[in-house]
């Protein structure tokens, strides 16, 4: 089920400094883009969750974050890539831009690897052709 309405306008308001934000569908949630593709963070089931990586994980648990995590039948999976927004940041637009700022490295590396991927894959198509 996509974010809720409100919870989306707050996600856009926590963020505005960082630019233009979408939205888009993510399995159950919402995801925010910023330059369009560049997938900075999601809200699934009511929490906003940022992008990390290996470089940026342990500022996120240092601040208070927990990986987002779902039931499969033979246990619990973590996404260690998206990480809580710290509690201390759901209210401070000027604390969120900072956070936004750490997730867009992870964000933009994993898009880019998208694009790389999505044009090798074109150009075998193209090839075939």
């Amino acid at each position: 089920m996509p974010a809720s309405p409100e919870l989306i306008a707050h996600a856009r308001d926590l963020f505005a400094d960082i630019g233009e934000i979408t939205v888009g569908g993510l399995f159950g949630g919402s995801a925010l883009y910023v330059e369009g593709d560049v997938m900075f963070a999601c809200i699934i089931a009511g929490t906003i969750y940022m992008k990390s990586d290996g470089t940026t994980q342990a500022d996120f648990i240092n601040a208070g974050s927990a990986p987002f995590t779902y039931p499969k039948a033979n246990g619990e999976t973590i996404v260690a890539s998206l990480m809580s927004l710290p509690e201390s940041a759901s209210d401070d637009p000027d604390e969120a831009r900072d956070w936004a700022r750490l997730s867009y490295a992870p964000a933009l590396k994993a898009t880019e690897k998208k694009r790389i991927a999505k044009a090798r894959k074109a150009a075998q198509k193209a090839a075939k052709s």
